[in-house]
């Protein structure tokens, strides 16, 4: 089972270890009280979202042997006014370069690893619509817009 451990470092610094034996550190804005020597908690879901389809993406890729120049994530979340204040809508624009005549696959593998293979995806599309934007050489070729029926 995964697992982690956090620990409290004064004012609003806590520092977490996964199961796995590596750290993060967290902290919130001085406005709320912290000193800015972390990522914020809400952002480390963002930021887990991207490993988790960028390493599906790139592994389904992998298998369908197409090489990409370059390949990186911009991950927005729009949270909720309300307390918990939780995530009700992601974007993810997937960011493509190189000779990629065939975007076809990568489209295709955009959307295994958000409809099928990403877990973390999953879990946000309880509570946020996620849309998956694929750019490739700078070029939107497709929007795949609510890949998860948030329910």
């Amino acid at each position: 089972m995964p697992n982690a451990t956090v620990s409290f470092q004064g004012k609003m610094v806590f520092e977490g270890i996964s199961g796995s034996g590596h750290h993060v550190l967290m902290d919130s804005s001085p406005e709320s009280g912290g000193a800015n020597q972390g990522i914020r908690p809400m952002e480390t879901v963002l930021v887990g979202l991207g490993g988790c389809t960028g390493m599906d993406v790139v592994s389904i890729l992998e298998k369908m042997r197409v090489a990409t120049k370059s390949f990186d994530m911009e991950i927005l979340g729009k949270r909720a006014e309300q307390h918990p204040k939780v995530y009700e809508r992601i974007t993810i624009r997937y960011r493509f370069s190189g000779d990629l005549s065939d975007s076809d696959k990568i489209i295709r593998a955009v959307t295994l690893s958000q409809e099928k293979y990403c877990s973390v995806s999953a879990m946000l599309a309880k509570s946020a619509d996620i849309t998956a934007e694929v750019y490739i050489n700078d070029t939107l070729v497709t929007t795949l817009g609510e890949v998860h029926d948030s329910g």
